[in-house]
């Protein structure tokens, strides 16, 4: 009897040794001592080897060192990368297409104007080719006392007839090759200058006699700055896009009387206003009653031209994608530019500045020798040896050196 314990063959004809339990011997792989069922088979690759200590087990087809288990796995491996490069390139195809979509809609979407360059201008007159890199837009705002836009997807009245309007702004917007700054010189209005076909007049006079074309062709003959572009918005434009921006800030630095939109006796107090699109438009159409008259209201319109910049170009509307549609969809609703400017230009010029915010931009109006009463007008005297200078450094592209050794009528941070 007691070989039938201790010496005891299992099921399997394998003989026990002493201690060994029954179910020790086991091939059912419960046990902790146990072989997997395999045996021995020498296609599993394992013929003759012990199992691992504290595993147990033998290793066999399946485990892993099994090679058509590495081999299942180096192609669920490949699966996954493939997988992942195919998400990666969708991805890739998506953004680039929904970039695409972005950039045709918003380039698309702002309104050309045909025929504003001046035609038929003898060649002594032209001016030499910008500098390669830089660019001179003429930014022309409209006046026309009315709420119906003339510029933008959304006009409603005509953008320029004989007589009807007159140009309320004209600055010229220089835009350095390094991207890196842009500088605005204003042109008073009532600039007393030679307007061709015309004889002497005041510089607004020429939008109304020819509109764009003629009015580029005596700004270029003045400055002898080549006008690489041109760019129109009405102030109604202007009331629009502040609304839609939530309004702007605003300082005045001193308390000045408020003539249009405040009733009798209404004043600009001292100190920053959040102005709305009406408030705004009343403060820059100001310009009775100011000290320095139309040079005091060229830097209106230029503070609150840096409020709306300071306020679309701060980093969280281009952080914000939901913002930066907003603002797009007004920008592009309110301009008009000249049909030289293709979408592509608009897309490269945009990508440029990318980086400039209100800050990096220098305010000024064109050096002014006084003022005089010509023809039952009071007229702006352009100096026209400072000028000579500036237009100069604009041709040669060297507004920053220029700006940073000359001493400028330049907008200060609060503005009457």
């Amino acid at each position: 009897m007691a070989e039938s314990v201790d010496g005891a063959r299992d099921g399997a004809g394998t003989e026990r040794g002493p201690g060994e339990g029954a179910g020790d011997g086991m091939e059912d792989g419960k046990g902790s001592g146990l072989r997997d069922g395999a045996g021995d088979d020498p296609r599993d690759g394992t013929a003759g080897e012990e199992p691992l200590p504290g595993i147990g087990k033998a290793e066999g087809p399946g485990t892993a060192d099994d090679p058509a288990r590495q081999v299942r796995r180096r192609r669920r491996t490949r699966r996954v990368l493939y997988g992942a490069l195919v998400l990666l390139c969708v991805g890739v195809l998506l953004a680039a297409g929904t970039s695409y979509w972005a950039f045709q809609h918003y380039t698309g979407r702002v309104d050309r104007i045909a025929g504003v360059f001046p035609t038929n201008v003898p060649a002594s007159a032209l001016p030499p080719p910008s500098k390669d890199g830089s660019e001179t837009f003429l930014l022309v705002g409209l006046d026309a006392r009315s709420d119906l836009p003339t510029t933008g997807k959304d006009a409603k009245a005509p953008e320029w007839k004989p007589g009807a309007q007159r140009s309320d702004t004209m600055m010229l917007v220089h835009l350095p090759a390094d991207h890196k700054h842009a500088y605005v010189v204003s042109l008073p209005r009532d600039s007393w200058v030679d307007i061709p076909g015309h004889g002497k007049a005041k510089l607004n006079a020429a939008f109304s006699w020819g509109g764009p074309p003629l009015l580029i062709d005596t700004v270029q003959r003045m400055t002898k700055v080549k006008i690489d572009h041109l760019a129109v918005i009405d102030w109604s434009g202007f009331k629009q896009l502040t609304d839609a921006e939530g309004g702007v800030d605003i300082t005045v630095d001193k308390t000045v009387s408020r003539l249009h939109g405040g009733g009798p006796g209404a004043v600009w107090s001292a100190g920053t206003h959040h102005m709305d699109g009406s408030e705004a438009l009343d403060y820059v159409r100001e310009r009775y009653g100011l000290p320095n008259g139309d040079l005091d209201r060229t830097h209106r319109q230029q503070n609150f031209l840096r409020a709306v910049l300071s306020k679309m170009l701060s980093s969280g509307t281009f952080s914000n994608p939901l913002k930066l549609k907003h603002t797009l969809d007004q920008v592009t609703s309110v301009v008009s530019v000249d049909d030289q400017l293709s979408n592509g230009d608009l897309r490269d010029l945009v990508w440029n500045l990318r980086g400039v915010r209100s800050s990096d931009m220098a305010f000024m109006n064109a050096p002014v020798a006084g003022f005089d009463m010509i023809q039952k007008q009071s007229v702006v005297l352009l100096d026209d040896n400072a000028c000579s200078e500036l237009w100069e450094a604009m041709r040669n592209d060297t507004m920053t050196d220029f700006v940073a050794t000359h001493s400028l009528d330049t907008l200060g941070d609060k503005v009457s």
